[in-house]
């Protein structure tokens, strides 16, 4: 039999950004606990900052019975002579029964003790308070906190708890408050709690007093009411996702409302306004056409019929943000971008100062601009040299706004203060253009630099991090990164990709290396390829094949997992891994950076010789891409299966013997400048 269950956890107000996190696994986690326990029921989970809410349709009064069949020892091992052995004794003790209310039967051919028992299901009311304990047990926000004399800790103090199974109330306690028929609603209407008599009148009352429980029903509402904003100011919302999830979070009542700030505030960088209203107040900024609109949309929880009172005290907390921000661009402005000041700054205690990193930036990314600028920027209006120019003031000027009093009070705004500064400078586009972009991207699926110029300077940025922390032994373990190095590591792929730059690690790490203490470039080539398996969906042993294959140019270890996967991940994939992981496995032992010569004249059966021909033909043409040469070498399957079929490569003859063996070794070897084939699995 089942009944409807309802579970409301009343909380002091839950913070966003923690909560939102773990939000995905809330119901997850309920549902896991269900089956551990048996109760197995569908659930709806509710939020509002003040309650957690579990709502099922029908959950059982009691588990169901659980039916056991024990299996024990062969009879031959049970019993002897007639007689129970402790095998016997030991087997229904653990039955909880005498040795005679055993029974037997076959298992595995043999005849074994059998015993079969049927356990009456616990009740719902005593597991219950269990489930619950348990399930809050599981969350995980970070931090968490203690009050009054508990021991117990959570995200926020519990101040209410109620368990309705039907029309029943389940005696509980949780941490150390216990379930009782009251709620509380909007502070609006009431700060006392309020009775119920069941789990409808729960819902009724709560839609009553100004709390709307069901998160969607709170962001339509939001949504709806932006609309009607749009529609009737002419204005468009920049809708930000992960702030519209976090104001649904904090309200219970939602309510958006039009704002407006004076135009002069225009003057400022609208990334700065924008921050200013999103991270400081939660504010949605609005847009005319494609311009920033000196207003904004603000989401109240306030149910007051005088929302213009609402809207002037939103607008006064904004006009005193904006006013500082002004008075900190404008004195910016005038000070410019200025590097003196850097060497105040520490970097990280054993890589020097912020200049000093600056420095270092600066040397990698001139490093890397004369390495590949005449492959990124052959189409470039400007010549080489001006572009090195350019390049050096650009890395030179990276780091500057750091120092300025704009990014001092919005801190995530770094490089992008840098762009104003330097486009109000008069500096080059490709300048100003690579301070917004050096830190980009931020995160897996950021935007990139757009050009290749700015990807340079972005690499000098990561490439400085990930050395200068990897010679401190700084390195990322289990789940610890307290530099993002993962991230960067990440970014170097993503660029690299991006902008076709054929960065080679087992050429610039050691070329770089210089600049830091000693320490173990492979490993930092390890840690870098790593990131790759993170970025391509793909089968990992493609990922692990190329890199076993010696190749580090990361532009070229990208198209070669391409190649992999596009030409072996087809249903014919298996039979042509096979038959190259044999390739692969005929040259063990073999010094593949030193093979003989094939001799053709040692060359006898008719398979051997149009092996040869047609391995010939392969290694002499040029292939433009990695994918076109993986399938040119793909390509010789039917010839060494006929090879393999026909030719007997352990002959007696010591000299057609070593002929074989090196032709098939220089096949492999053909291979190797792809993958290493035997790392590959299907």
């Amino acid at each position: 039999m089942h009944q409807p269950l309802l579970i409301e956890i009343g909380i002091e107000e839950l913070p966003a950004i923690p909560f939102l996190r773990e939000l995905p696994h809330l119901l997850s986690k309920w549902n896991t606990l269900l089956q551990k326990y048996r109760m197995e029921s569908p659930f709806e989970l509710f939020y509002t900052p003040r309650r957690l809410v579990l709502l099922s349709q029908a959950f059982p009064l009691e588990q169901p019975e659980l039916k056991e069949a024990l299996f024990g020892p062969p009879l031959e091992i049970a019993f002897k002579e007639g007689a129970p052995t402790k095998a016997a004794e030991s087997f229904a003790a653990k039955c909880g029964v005498s040795v005679s209310e055993l029974g037997s039967a076959t298992k595995e051919g043999k005849e074994v003790l059998f015993y079969s028992k049927t356990s009456a299901g616990e009740s719902a009311k005593r597991l219950l308070p269990l489930m619950i304990e348990e399930w809050i047990a599981s969350l995980n926000f970070g931090k968490s906190m203690r009050w009054g004399s508990l021991h117990e800790n959570f995200i926020r103090p519990v101040r209410w708890l109620g368990i309705m199974h039907g029309e029943n109330l389940i005696p509980a306690t949780l941490f150390g408050i216990s379930s009782q028929k009251l709620t509380y609603v909007h502070r609006i209407d009431s700060f006392e709690p309020q009775p119920y008599e069941d789990i409808a009148s729960f819902l009724a009352l709560l839609a009553q007093k100004g709390v709307i429980l069901d998160p969607k029903v709170r962001r339509e509402k939001i949504l709806q009411e932006i609309r009607d904003i749009e529609e009737r100011e002419g204005v468009s919302v920049e809708l930000d996702t992960d702030l519209l999830e976090e104001v649904v979070a904090i309200t219970e009542y939602p309510t958006a409302l039009l704002g407006h700030f004076e135009a002069r505030f225009l003057e400022l960088p609208p990334e700065v306004i924008i921050t200013s209203m999103k991270e400081n107040q939660r504010y949605f900024a609005l847009y005319q056409g494609d311009k920033l609109y000196n207003g904004f949309i603000v989401v109240s929880n306030a149910r007051s019929q005088n929302a213009k009172l609402i809207v002037q005290g939103n607008e006064k907390v904004l006009r005193a943000r904006l006013s500082d921000a002004l008075f900190f661009y404008q004195n910016d402005l005038k000070n410019g971008l200025l590097t003196e000041r850097l060497q105040e700054v520490t970097f990280v205690e054993g890589l020097g100062s912020m200049a000093q990193k600056s420095e270092r930036e600066t040397k990698i990314a001139l490093y890397l601009f004369d390495l590949y600028a005449s492959k990124l920027f052959a189409s470039s209006p400007k010549n080489q040299e001006e572009l090195r120019t350019l390049m050096q003031e650009a890395a030179t000027l990276a780091k500057a706004d750091l120092m300025s009093e704009t990014v001092y009070e919005f801190t995530e705004l770094q490089g992008t203060i840098g762009y104003y500064l330097g486009k109000a400078l008069g500096k080059d586009p490709l300048v100003y253009e690579a301070l917004k972009e050096q830190y980009l991207p931020k995160g897996e699926d950021s935007e990139l630099p757009s050009s290749p110029f700015s990807a340079i300077l972005a690499l000098a940025h990561r490439l400085d991090n990930l050395m200068g922390l990897f010679s401190l032994g700084r390195i990322p373990t289990g789940s610890k990164d307290p530099f993002a190095l993962r991230r960067a590591a990440s970014g170097v792929l993503r660029i690299v990709w991006k902008q076709k730059i054929p960065l080679d690690l087992s050429i610039v790490l050691p070329e770089l290396a210089p600049l830091y203490k000693p320490f173990a470039l492979k490993e930092l080539e390890g840690f870098i390829l790593e990131r790759i398996e993170s970025l391509l969906s793909t089968n990992a042993s493609f990922i692990r094949a190329v890199a076993m294959g010696g190749e580090r140019n990361l532009l070229f270890v990208g198209e070669k997992i391409e190649a992999l996967s596009a030409l072996l991940s087809s249903s014919e994939g298996k039979s042509l891994s096979t038959t190259f992981k044999r390739v692969a496995n005929i040259t063990k032992g073999m010094d593949m950076g030193d093979l003989p010569e094939i001799k053709p004249e040692w060359l006898e059966c008719e398979e051997e010789k149009r092996l040869f021909a047609e391995f010939n033909q392969v290694s002499q043409a040029t292939h433009p891409s990695a994918l076109e040469e993986l399938s040119a070498l793909l390509k010789l399957k039917e010839p060494l299966d006929q090879f393999f079929d026909h030719v007997l490569i352990n002959c007696d003859n010591t000299l057609l013997k070593k002929n074989r063996q090196a032709l098939i070794a220089h096949i492999y070897q053909a291979f190797l400048h792809i993958a290493d084939i035997k790392e590959i699995s299907l």
